[in-house]
């Protein structure tokens, strides 16, 4: 079975980078960041190093309030090398036309954002 690992987590107001609170992208990479360091932490026992994303979709907005689901897999196992797909999706959003403390979990997640990476565990690092 493929290796696999999730964070979920809620932007906060310092998290918004752009007026109208938007988040910057960033952030979904870092989240997907921590992914991968889980899944090589899985794999390896070793945190290892992401070596490049060859491919990056953001595909909705993400605004201070939301709540992100980052996942992500390794599709790929090389000698030192680990090929991972992750996809964020935003699963809960507040509702302030409602209250300040409104909020509604999505009944069809929105897919903020997909990507795709390279990571690699050193032969002399690796423990599994």
């Amino acid at each position: 079975m493929a290796k696999q690992a999730m964070i979920r987590m809620r932007m906060s107001s310092h998290d918004a980078h752009y007026g109208g609170n938007l988040v910057d992208g960033a952030k979904m990479l870092q989240l997907f960041g921590d992914v991968a360091t889980e899944l090589l932490i899985q794999q390896d026992g070793d945190e290892g190093l992401f070596k490049a994303y060859d491919n990056i979709e953001f595909m909705a907005p993400v605004y201070a309030g939301d709540y992100i689901e980052a996942t992500g897999e390794i599709t790929s196992v090389g000698n030192s090398s680990r090929k991972m797909e992750f996809v964020a999706k935003k699963v809960i959003i507040p509702r302030p036309d409602i209250s300040p403390s409104a909020a509604d979990i999505l009944d069809e997640p929105i897919i903020v954002c997909k990507a795709s990476g390279t990571c690699v565990t050193p032969k002399s690092c690796q423990r599994k």
